[in-house]
This record gives structure tokens, sequence and C-alpha cells, in this order.
């Protein structure tokens, strides 16, 4: 039992249980890392919301104007 048979060992161990164990915490650090929003992706939603927000008030207020100005304009569709 020479340093080789030692570093046999020591390779094969580490090659069939370290070495497969730190793939699989690697890949779950990085799903669960890819579950979380950046920033980045908070900022854009953020402005997606106001976006939609005033969208929703223009669509009101267009809304609003054909009440007064046609109002049969929602049978018609």
């Amino acid at each position: 039992m020479g340093p080789d048979y030692l570093l046999t060992i020591a390779l094969v161990l580490f090659l069939t249980i370290l070495a497969p164990l730190f793939i699989v915490f690697h890949f779950i650090t990085k799903w669960k890392e890819s579950r979380e929003i950046s920033g980045g992706d908070e900022k854009m939603l953020e402005g997606m919301w106001q976006l939609s927000r005033r969208l929703e008030e223009r669509i009101e207020s267009l809304e609003t104007i054909l009440d007064s100005d046609l109002p049969d304009w929602r049978r018609k569709q």
C-alpha cells in the first residue's frame, strides 16, 4: 500500500462521492438564484405596472367621453 494506492483511493472517492455532490449543490444554488427576481427585473415590472395604470386611466377617460357623446356605443359592438 504505497502512495500511489492511497492517491488512487482518494481520487476514486472524490470522483464517486464529492464531485457529484458538488455538482448537485452547485446547480441547486443556481436554481434557487434564478427563482429570485433581480433588481433590473423589479424596475422593469414597476415600469410596466405604472404604464398599465396610465393606460387603464386613459381607457376610463375615453369610455367616459364616449358615454357622454355616444350613449349607445357599448351596444354597437
